[in-house]
């Protein structure tokens, strides 16, 4: 098999001809000139918004699958107007088998480039969606444990309590909200850790804040992360939680991932390393175990990371700011709650009508998401979707730029942007 690591070849066969033409784009000059005049890059992802089964969805269990599709018709209808005059109605048009999204009508005369993303990679976790969309392809996805208990080998569990001196419940693939009400009481008696899994690459482990303090929880999932390590886990997921009784425990904002170093520079690396200022807001600094980033803005909800890109879209350096919107996946997808989901979105498009006028003649924004996780949808896991992609640039003129076939065109297309030397794989469309 082929290293992950190493450039995808391509052909202009192989491309959407949506696209095709960036294989006749030089990437010489023009793109590797320096840059004089301040400009910031905006790349928000929209945790979990999918908007449509990708073509190997089956493959996943999730043939039928349509996030945004599916939240607008269970809500009936979304009111998303920004979005709505970027192009998100027209995206469907371009999916095999897209479902419309209920009230979000096609533009005329889209104020945004539009388009979709496939996923290449294998996986439909966070940290698979990130990482491609940074520039690396996946070809052999991150370990997943059993779904059927014991679903952590032994050896690991050993490893695991040894060096922490508690002992586990759970060793499960389970719902975190469900988890915490079945085994939480047990685990403010006994002291032990509540471990558990999910369909994603994931060691998690939960802990009520008043038995065991956050500090303790974090070096053990530092623990254990060290012991997945071998085992190429995705992430160790830190779920802090409080409440006096089964009926009233709730998950604190005290979370943290623990990632898998990055296996080679990103884009992150790659803008530092030529001089552009990086940035991240939301949980991305773990997504990616701080590699690249010279500012990090770490929240766990909606409301803090869009009035930090706020204040940020006020600043007048150059700089690439990479936006996680963690409310949708953490708080609505996962709980199959299509209300909430809608909720968030149309917030959200508040958000995106404060931030469009804020952007200099310069400026890019682009809008994306890294899997689907539709409310609808049987079981609580993500979906294997293709994901909507607007880019937005003030005073230019909105373009269909078509499937693309790999999140990787998203690190290309940065690159493009600041001018610097091209990233081993994808295509710009800017």
């Amino acid at each position: 098999m082929a290293n992950p690591s190493d450039p995808l070849p391509c052909t202009k066969s192989q491309m959407h001809p949506a696209h095709a033409k960036w294989l006749m784009t030089p990437l010489t000059s023009p793109l590797v000139r320096a840059r004089v005049e301040p400009m910031k890059v905006f790349l928000i992802v929209l945790d979990s918004v999918g908007i449509g089964a990708a073509p190997d969805a089956d493959a996943y269990g999730d043939a039928g699958a349509a996030t945004l599709p599916h939240c607008a018709e269970a809500v009936g209808g979304l009111r998303l107007p920004t979005l709505q005059a970027m192009g998100l109605g027209n995206i469907p048009d371009l999916l095999p088998g897209g479902l419309p999204i209920a009230g979000v009508e096609p533009a005329l005369r889209p104020s945004a480039s539009w388009g979709a993303l496939q996923e290449l990679s294998q996986g439909k976790d966070t940290t698979t969606g990130h990482w491609e969309m940074a520039g690396v392809l996946l070809e052999k996805g991150f370990h997943v444990f059993s779904p059927e208990p014991p679903s952590f080998p032994a050896a690991l569990i050993d490893s695991f309590t040894a060096r922490t001196g508690r002992g586990i419940l759970g060793n499960c693939a389970a719902s975190g909200t469900r988890i915490i009400q079945d085994l939480g009481t047990r685990h403010m008696e006994s002291g032990d850790w509540i471990v558990y899994t999910s369909a994603d690459s994931v060691f998690q482990i939960a802990a009520h804040e008043e038995i065991i303090p956050l500090e303790e929880l974090y070096t053990a999932c530092r623990t254990a992360r060290e012991l997945c390590d071998p085992l190429r886990v995705g992430r160790v997921i830190a779920r802090p939680f409080v409440g006096a009784d089964p009926e009233h425990f709730t998950r604190t904002e005290n979370r943290r991932d623990f990632s898998l170093a990055p296996p080679r520079p990103m884009i992150l690396d790659h803008l530092q390393a030529h001089g552009i200022r990086t940035v991240t807001v939301g949980k991305l600094d773990d997504i990616f175990a701080g590699q690249g980033i010279d500012r990090s803005e770490h929240v766990e909800n909606n409301h803090d990371a869009q009035r930090i890109v706020l204040e940020i879209a006020n600043e007048s350096e150059s700089q690439f700011v990479f936006v996680n919107l963690i409310d949708f996946d953490m708080l609505y997808g996962h709980r199959r709650d299509p209300d909430g989901y809608a909720s968030a979105l149309e917030n959200s498009d508040a958000f995106l009508s404060e931030l469009l006028p804020k952007l200099g003649p310069e400026d890019c924004l682009m809008i994306t998401a890294d899997h689907g996780n539709d409310p609808t949808f049987n079981g609580t896991d993500h979906t294997r979707e293709f994901v909507p992609l607007l880019v937005y640039r003030p005073e230019r003129v909105g373009q269909n730029v078509g499937i693309r076939h790999g999140f990787f065109d998203v690190a290309q297309s940065v690159a493009s942007l600041f001018g610097v030397p091209p990233m081993p794989r994808g295509f710009s469309y800017c």
